[in-house]
Formats: structure tokens, C-alpha cells, sequence
């Protein structure tokens, strides 16, 4: 079962830091769609690459308001939400079966 705790709380530690490098992922995306950045610099296709597959989907549910798009704070926000539930709880888990 120690094994097991241990585990569980590098896989927390491991979902965290993915969470926190994406949400840094999705905000050089939105800033980047704010100015005119030459769509074929590599780092403007990876951002595309990496975040509009999650921001189209919401933009499907979402209608963009007032001419705002607001799918990269919908995402920031459903990011947090995993960070501040998801995280806790798997550590708490892990340290439950320390």
C-alpha cells in the first residue's frame, strides 16, 4: 500500500505540473491571437497545435459575445477547477494509504 500512496501522489504532482505548463500553453494562444503573428513561425503552430483542438470544442457550446472569444478563459477556468479538485484529492488518496 505504500507503494501504491507514493504513486498516486507523483501522478498529482505529475498532473499539476501538466495542468500549469497547458494553462501557460493556452495564454501565449490567446495573446498571440491578439496581434497579427506570422501563422507559420513555428512557435504560433505549435500554440495552434496544442490548444485548438479543447477551444474549438468549446467554442462549439460557447457563442462568441460581443465580439469576444471567450473559449481561453473557459478553458483557464476548467484547468483550475481540475487543479484545485483533481490534484487535492489524488494526493489525498495517496497520503490516505501511506
Amino acid at each position: 500500500m505504500f507503494m501504491l500512496g507514493n504513486f498516486l501522489m507523483a501522478i498529482a504532482k505529475l498532473i499539476n505540473f501538466a495542468l500549469s505548463a497547458y494553462m501557460w500553453v493556452v495564454i501565449g494562444s490567446a495573446v498571440i491571437s491578439w496581434v497579427n503573428a506570422d501563422p507559420y513561425n513555428p512557435i504560433v503552430r505549435f500554440l495552434r497545435q496544442a490548444t485548438d483542438p479543447l477551444l474549438l470544442r468549446i467554442r462549439r457550446v460557447l457563442p462568441v459575445m460581443g465580439g469576444f472569444d471567450l473559449s481561453p478563459m473557459v478553458l483557464i477556468l476548467a484547468i483550475v477547477f481540475l487543479q484545485s479538485f483533481l490534484v487535492p484529492t489524488l494526493m489525498q488518496i495517496g497520503q490516505s494509504l501511506q
